[in-house]
């Protein structure tokens, strides 16, 4: 049998895996927070048919033969790069300026983490995200505030009915990884940690290694259309070749099967 059947085949997968991936990104084009992906291609096993240096009449093998067997998807990595801001002037979200996560408490009681700053209030009171779940550590908002106002810090204050004077409520902190790409995603711009990612670190916007809070701004996603759009030609063109030399394969084995001694 051609090897170059096989061989082309994972061509094929590992491009199959690139366009879900590409996918994926224009889908979430307008997420806010969404950060896209990115597959990492390796090659895989060998088959050695002459390892280099081996001995040859009159000298070594300099180089030896190796034939390769085709490509996977080693990763899908995400890129944690900035999106672009958008001004909202809602004064309830909130965009974070360069590294760092909200912390929010999930139903099972563990922590999830999100770049996505479109907060709410829920009935008590509590900022929450637009799935309902509150931030780490908890800003509770009270019952008669005319406004909130959140600085570059995380320093939450709000005006009460009937005063003139701000009083503060809570503060909004950040959490940062010293491996985020090892973040695994749950779907609805949260993230997981990871044992890859070490251990979460808190901290106050504005800190050395933590970016500062935007009130009234939402960051979009970091998805460049016109760059996915290329690699969707560029994986498109790469699924293609490798289709044909499966065909070529084929049309090679029934030119065999047709040989006439």
């Amino acid at each position: 049998m051609i090897r170059a059947l096989w061989t082309a085949s994972t061509g094929m997968k590992a491009q199959q895996v690139n366009m879900d991936v590409i996918a994926n990104n224009l889908a979430n084009v307008n997420s806010s927070g969404f950060k896209k992906s990115r597959p990492d291609f390796q090659d895989i096993l060998y088959q050695t048919k002459r390892a280099p240096g081996t001995g040859m009449e009159g000298g070594q093998s300099t180089t030896g033969v190796q034939i390769g067997l085709g490509s996977r998807v080693a990763a899908v990595q995400k890129v944690f790069t900035t999106g672009d801001f958008q001004q909202t002037e809602n004064e309830l979200d909130l965009a974070i300026e360069g590294p760092g996560f909200f912390q929010v408490s999930m139903p099972d009681g563990t922590d999830a983490f999100t770049r996505s700053g479109a907060m709410k209030k829920d009935i008590n009171g509590r900022l929450v995200t637009s799935d309902g779940y509150p931030i780490v550590p908890e800003v509770v908002i009270p019952e008669g505030a005319t406004s909130v106002s959140v600085g570059s810090d995380g320093t939450v204050e709000v005006v009460l009915d009937g005063e003139s004077t701000p009083t503060q409520v809570g503060n909004i902190e950040l959490v940062r990884f010293g491996n985020p790409s090892g973040l695994s995603s749950l779907g609805r711009s949260l993230y997981a940690e990871t044992p890859t990612t070490g251990a979460p670190l808190a901290g106050t916007p504005g800190e050395e290694g933590f970016g500062t809070l935007s009130q009234g701004f939402l960051e979009g996603s970091n998805v460049n259309i016109m760059e996915e759009m290329v690699n969707m030609i560029a994986g498109q063109r790469a699924y293609e070749v490798n289709s044909k030399a499966i065909k070529t394969a084929d049309e090679m084995l029934s030119m065999t099967n047709q040989l006439v001694r």
